[in-house]
């Protein structure tokens, strides 16, 4: 099994334990205050992603082969939807992260239970993140 399934695996494990939405909203904001600060000087526009209702900022660095993320958002629920996606992509290669299929959003129930509006954004949030990899595959 890959490091990424890995990490969906236990994204899905950990979903699993909570039968309600509610809580699940409620562990997502948890990851979001888990997620390390970010710079206000990163929160800039063209740091920020577009097609999300809230404001979204998102970053990466490139170190010994992987890419790592890092993100904020003025939406609670939002920055923990960032921060479950930085939680299974960030510290991956790029080649990993174009072809990563994420398939845990839909067996966790998440893309079913979010608004149309967060729905697109987590669309423009997986973009984002996968057009870093492209642009860091297409520099090596």
């Amino acid at each position: 099994m890959t490091e990424l399934e890995q990490r969906q695996q236990q994204i899905v494990e950990e979903f699993s334990v909570f039968t309600d939405w509610m809580d699940k909203y409620e562990y997502l904001i948890e990851l979001g205050k888990e997620l390390a600060p970010m710079p206000d000087a990163d929160k800039t526009e063209q740091n920020l992603i577009k097609g999300c209702q809230s404001q979204v900022w998102l970053t990466a660095s490139f170190g010994n082969g992987v890419i790592t993320f890092n993100a904020d958002s003025d939406a609670i629920i939002t920055k923990g939807i960032i921060a479950l996606l930085i939680k299974v992509l960030s510290g991956l290669k790029p080649a990993e992260i174009v072809e990563a299929d994420v398939h845990f959003i839909d067996e966790i129930g998440l893309r079913e239970n979010l608004s149309p509006t967060r729905s697109n954004g987590l669309l423009s949030m997986i973009k984002q993140i996968k057009m870093y990899a492209i642009a860091l595959c297409n520099a090596q």
